[in-house]
């Protein structure tokens, strides 16, 4: 199922039933847990419907590549925040598609920002810190601050790296669907 106009929630649920049982790498939850368990803190901080469903589908980049479930191991970056802003980017308006893009380079903004960041990761985030580039620079780190969704990727990253709790008890995508449906540009709703 490929998302049109107008059943662009109806592709979520269908994208969570069908691939959201897979691992989420290396961490104890599937993709579907990690990512639904992003919704939930984003929902939990009070965060605007458009900040949660970007959480909600911050990871759906994973789904689109074709780099193999082996891409850590092979030492390549999927760059899957490209590739799921991409997708994305027709159905949904920038306050969404851009804190999705740049989830990555938050991670690696607050590798350099703050050290007690990166003790704080787990050990897949880590793997994929070095394939995505490691930490930025100084210089990195000032061009970054000016990017119009800075402070709502960092919102997000926080919310995707709190996204990994085994057992934790969370709605399913349902849930979620009318917050979706809300979100999409005037010209996807039915």
């Amino acid at each position: 199922m490929k998302p049109t106009r107008g059943n662009f929630a109806e592709f979520a649920q269908w994208l969570f039933a069908e691939r959201g049982a897979e691992s989420y790498l290396g961490e104890q939850v599937t993709m579907a847990e990690h990512m639904l368990q992003a919704a939930v803190f984003a929902e939990r901080e009070g965060a605007a419907e458009h900040l949660i469903v970007a959480a909600l589908l911050h990871d759906v980049g994973h789904f689109t590549g074709a780099f193999g479930d082996d891409f850590i191991e092979r030492g390549v970056d999927n760059l899957h925040e490209d590739a799921g802003a991409d997708v994305l980017r027709p159905f949904f308006p920038p306050e969404i598609t851009e804190p999705i893009r740049l989830h990555v380079a938050a991670k690696k903004y607050l590798c350099a920002a703050q050290p007690e960041y990166y003790s704080a990761l787990s050990e897949a985030s880590r793997k994929t810190l070095q394939l995505q580039g490691g930490a930025m620079s100084e210089k990195e780190m000032r061009e970054f601050e000016k990017r119009p969704h800075f402070e709502p990727a960092l919102r997000l990253r926080k919310w995707d790296d709190a996204g990994k709790v085994p057992g934790m008890q969370i709605p399913k995508i349902a849930r979620y669907l009318p917050m979706i449906t809300r979100a999409l540009l005037p010209e996807n709703k039915k």
